[in-house]
């Protein structure tokens, strides 16, 4: 099992840049999948960008490509989400998810993660 907690959320002017941390509890933290979600009110959860167990393997919406950049560090237990050129209809609580696998997978629905975090929130303003 995982725990997961975000953090780096606040506010941020469009065209600005913002960094998103996930910290991971457990010790088989580089044996899971991890990905980055984001949910705007009223409206449903949403993929943004997912990286495998290694970080070799990496996948994103067609919305933040380019400007967002999903990393990992396993020593560390920790996934990060560098987003930048942020746009205002980017506001959202961001959750990071996390599953276990035996492969070199990535995963970019939300119902194939198994843990999440509570979120962290990010305002883009105009």
């Amino acid at each position: 099992q995982v725990q997961l907690v975000e953090s780096g959320g606040g506010l941020v002017q469009a065209g600005g840049s913002l960094r998103l941390s996930c910290a991971a509890s457990g010790r088989t933290f580089s044996s899971y999948a991890m990905g980055w979600f984001r949910q705007a009110p009223g409206k449903e959860r949403e993929f943004v960008a997912a990286i495998n167990w290694s970080g070799g393997f990496t996948h994103y919406a067609d919305s933040v490509k380019g400007r967002f950049t999903i990393s990992r560090d396993n020593s560390k237990n920790m996934v990060y989400l560098q987003m930048n050129s942020a746009k205002p209809e980017e506001t959202a609580v961001y959750y990071c998810g996390a599953r276990y696998v035996s492969g070199s997978l990535y995963y970019t629905r939300r119902y194939e993660y198994e843990y999440w975090g509570q979120g962290t929130q990010v305002t883009v303003s105009s």
